[in-house]
């Protein structure tokens, strides 16, 4: 037997051995482990009271120059005037710190609002006589017109006029075209008297001057005591 053939047959010999040898030792003992070291609560610290600062404190009493102020802008709203109604109010915030800004629709007068109303009801009544004329005339005893033949000759372009021509009418009547700007229930700009929009710089001005003086020296006394 040479010495290659001892190795392959010594080495499952030694293998199983050792797991004998280590199946029957004893397991390791732990180590020692030391508690852990009492812990001592520290007496908190008395927290100092803290001084408050009499100028912040006055400083945050003092208002803005449009504290207790309204101011409303009535616009259109079927006239797309909204953005101009906020970048005024936004304008009007920065000018005068805490003003109450309230924007709102300027409805048109009461015929117009009347009109607009019965306009899709002649929208659908057209075009019901449009579809089915030649039952309902006869269910009147009536005979049909000569413009619900012309009509019916050409019922989608009749339908899609009604409708087109019927949604413009509305919304011309539910428009006001105003821009009207009210300071405490007081009128300081009119769109519908001056055909125009309101500068910002000239807004700025009529609102300041609507502004309560005592308002102000109240502020400034406070803020000068």
């Amino acid at each position: 037997m040479d010495r290659l053939q001892l190795l392959l047959l010594g080495f499952p010999v030694f293998l199983f051995f050792s797991d004998l040898v280590s199946l029957f030792s004893p397991p390791p003992t732990s180590p020692h482990i030391k508690p852990p070291p009492p812990r001592y609560h520290q007496p908190q610290s008395q927290s100092v009271p803290q001084v408050p600062d009499f100028a912040a404190v006055q400083g945050s009493q003092v208002r803005g120059s449009g504290h207790g102020n309204v101011v409303e802008l009535k616009f259109c709203v079927s006239c797309s005037y909204r953005g101009t109604a906020v970048n005024i109010k936004n304008m009007l915030e920065a000018s005068f710190p805490g003003i109450e800004i309230i924007l709102s629709n300027y409805p048109p007068a009461f015929p117009k609002r009347i009109a607009s109303k019965a306009v899709p009801v002649a929208q659908v009544g057209l075009i019901g006589i449009i579809v089915a004329g030649e039952h309902i005339f006869p269910r009147l005893g009536m005979v049909p017109p000569p413009w619900y033949f012309s009509l019916r000759a050409n019922k989608f372009g009749a339908i899609a006029s009604t409708w087109l021509l019927g949604n413009f009418l509305q919304s011309s009547l539910q428009s006001s075209g105003a821009f009207e700007v009210y300071c405490n229930g007081e009128l300081v700009f009119s769109k519908l008297k001056e055909q125009r929009f309101p500068g910002e710089i000239e807004l700025r001005q009529l609102i300041g001057n609507k502004l309560p003086a005592p308002a102000f020296g109240k502020n400034l006394d406070v803020f000068l005591s």
